[in-house]
């Protein structure tokens, strides 16, 4: 195979140009692996109230008492920016 930028040989299994930088195919990012891609959503399974901070723990791969207290946190900053915020993610957010 060579590159369609540089015209330099590279292996078949390549997904970049090695002198150019080039990607050799557009593929889904997730094409070939097994990963499946992160979505944010409301767990319910040891929920607290609506399982908000489960699914942003979930999500952001942390500790969920962490992130209940990150929510706190924000609750108790003057505009209440953290009920806001949790009131909405209770409403947007889908179930898992």
């Amino acid at each position: 195979m060579f590159c369609t930028q540089c015209g330099t040989k590279l292996d078949d299994a390549a997904r970049f140009c090695t002198a150019c930088g080039k990607p050799t195919s557009v593929a889904p990012p997730y094409a070939g692996t097994s990963a499946v891609p992160k979505r944010l959503r409301r767990i319910t399974a040891g929920k607290k109230l609506a399982g908000v901070c489960n699914g942003y723990a979930e999500y952001f791969d942390m500790d969920v008492t962490m992130m209940r207290m990150i929510w706190v946190g924000l609750l108790l900053i003057p505009p209440h920016l953290g009920l806001i915020a949790y009131l909405v993610s209770w409403a947007v957010l889908p179930r898992e």
